[in-house]
């Protein structure tokens, strides 16, 4: 999804907060139905991230490889007003791309070239040098 901050565009993977009771896939699950109206079914977990940003703040990413059950082309962007659209990423090109948080762009990368990365990519908050590279 593609949001702005600053006015600058970023994309970030759709998600949200987990509710009580519910498992990691069915959470992803009814993110993605609820900000983007579609359906999927999460297959593994690819990637863990944090994002510790002051003392205030802390968030851990789950981010699972799934599959589309029904057609994409229905997909519409019902997210909050901060996000302005969605776009799929090349993946040829998925370096240069602003994906937040940034180390998904590499693991993403490493993922497909070789089948294989760390499930657990560490911490990535708002002053990380990394997240400009």
């Amino acid at each position: 999804m593609d949001g702005f901050r600053n006015s600058s565009v970023f994309y970030i993977m759709p998600g949200g907060g987990q509710h009580a009771g519910e498992l990691l896939p069915e959470a992803a699950r009814r993110e993605v139905a609820e900000e983007l109206g579609i359906d999927i079914r999460p297959q593994s977990l690819a990637f863990i991230i944090e994002g510790a940003h002051d003392e205030d703040f802390h968030r851990v990413d789950f981010i699972f490889l799934c599959e589309y059950i029904g057609e994409i082309s229905g997909a519409v962007l019902q997210g909050d007003t901060n996000q302005i659209g969605y776009a799929w990423l090349d993946i040829d090109t998925l370096n240069k791309q602003s994906l937040f948080p940034s180390k998904l762009r590499r693991a993403i990368m490493r993922l497909h070239e070789s089948g294989r990365t760390d499930v657990y990519l560490g911490n990535e908050g708002i002053g990380d040098p990394e997240c400009l590279d």
